[in-house]
């Protein structure tokens, strides 16, 4: 039977941490990334992520973490410097943030043209 008051079993017994909540250490996030915890401090001097930290000053990791490491780590492997990492990512970054800001300007876009043709059919 599940545990009422346990934070980590749902109504399903299948909850999880959203994708940007902090929750591995950095030996846990090391293992689940496949490489060393080193790399990941590395990383972290660098710029290229940056972990959450629990208020002992823990790192912490998250899904949304995870991910980024495996993309550095796909790049890195294709000889690619960690200057050049870092820019990349960044423009990935801002890219995304674009494309975020161009889906929400064409929902605004659809609801400012659906208002405008019901009041062009009001007589």
């Amino acid at each position: 039977m599940l545990d009422q008051h346990d934070p980590l079993s749902g109504p399903t017994g299948a909850h999880r941490p959203g994708p940007g909540q902090a929750v591995y250490g950095i030996s846990v996030a090391a293992e689940l990334a496949g490489m060393g915890a080193h790399s990941l401090r590395l990383y972290e001097q660098h710029g290229l992520v940056t972990p959450a930290r629990s208020t002992g000053g823990t790192r912490r990791y998250s899904d949304d973490d995870l991910a980024r490491l495996a993309r550095i780590a796909a790049l890195a492997g294709q000889g690619i410097n960690l200057a050049a990492i870092a820019r990349i990512l960044a423009l990935e970054d801002a890219n995304t943030a674009l494309e975020d800001a161009n889906a929400a300007l064409r929902v605004s876009n659809a609801a400012l043209t659906a208002e405008r043709d019901r009041h062009r059919d009001t007589p």
